[in-house]
């Protein structure tokens, strides 16, 4: 097939170079992934090589343009995920991800999904009452429900949102720790504070805190209670025990969210006790409104480093 070239001009060099987060070397990614070669100087870019390749080359770089025009800053892994949905013929953009906007601040930066798997875990949590986000750290599983119950929150669609997690070692180990219950299980809840103090203003997130606006609270202190008009988010669900995710979920009451987040690789109960998340998913898997949305590690947004963390453990454990 004879190549053919195609060259795209811009306002700036330094537009330019901000579709390619200013490194060359995610020019060099596109090369070789998309089988083309690129030439770039004085706010210019041009694909040469056949002519389905060139055309995906320049389709990367249009959505690259529209999102970079949308307000998103362009990291290496935003242009290498472009890529990447260009060559597979995805059918969401990464322009698509940076037109959700979540939360937002004076003072804080909007939380968009950054992958099409977590832009499907933002709309499910929209649409369904009960949505499972499952799969490996990193991914934006808690960050996310984090941040669409906040967006409600500020919509006024909900009243408060409650947090809560369990404490694995709620036994012998924390009765040593000064201190009630609710001070003793504190770390294990430290996770949860920094997702708000991430998104919030600090006076606005004391507020909400003081108020109850916003509830931390270990597991323990759900039993008996009905939550109506809340947004619930059970993060490391892995770690419950079957009762204790009966429990939680049987809690919900009227115009109520719940998100129940987890890894059923890193559970750390003891051995003969079987996970709440294990069960549910196996026997709620059927129910219609219950939405099951699963992560690999190319979802990882962390460091880099992390995804192939994850990849090497999964290898070296199967």
């Amino acid at each position: 097939m004879k190549p053919i070239t195609l060259k795209i001009e811009y306002d700036t060099p330094q537009f330019l170079q901000g579709l390619f987060a200013n490194d060359r070397r995610n020019l060099s990614y596109l090369e070789v992934s998309l089988e083309v070669k690129t030439v770039t100087r004085d706010g210019w870019i041009s694909f040469t090589g056949p002519e389905p390749a060139t055309l995906l080359a320049r389709k990367t770089f249009e959505d690259l343009e529209s999102t970079q025009r949308n307000g998103l800053h362009i990291s290496d892994r935003d242009f290498r995920l472009a890529v990447d949905i260009a060559k597979q013929s995805g059918d969401t953009p990464l322009n698509s991800l940076s037109t959700v906007r979540l939360v937002g601040s004076r003072n804080r930066k909007t939380v968009s999904p950054r992958t099409p798997n977590q832009l499907a875990y933002v709309k499910a949590i929209q649409e369904n009452d009960v949505t499972f986000g499952l799969g490996p750290a990193g991914t934006g599983k808690t960050y996310l429900a984090m941040a669409v119950g906040l967006h409600l929150l500020k919509k006024r669609a909900i009243h408060r949102i409650i947090l809560t997690r369990p404490a694995v070692e709620a036994g012998e180990a924390l009765g040593f720790l000064p201190g009630d219950l609710k001070e003793k299980v504190a770390p294990y809840l430290r996770p949860l504070y920094d997702a708000i103090h991430d998104m919030l203003d600090p006076e606005e997130a004391q507020r909400y805190l003081d108020e109850e606006i916003i509830e931390i609270a270990p597991l323990a202190f759900m039993r008996g209670r009905t939550l109506s008009r809340s947004f619930v988010i059970l993060d490391e669900a892995q770690n419950t025990t079957r009762e204790q995710m009966f429990m939680t979920l049987t809690r919900l009451g009227e115009d109520s969210k719940i998100v129940i987040t987890g890894d059923s690789s890193q559970i750390d109960l003891k051995p003969g006790v079987r996970s709440g998340l294990y069960e549910a998913e196996h026997a709620l898997a059927d129910i219609e409104d219950i939405s099951f949305n699963r992560f690999s590690p190319a979802d990882i947004v962390r460091h880099p480093i992390v995804e192939h963390i994850v990849n090497a453990y999964e290898k070296f454990r199967e």
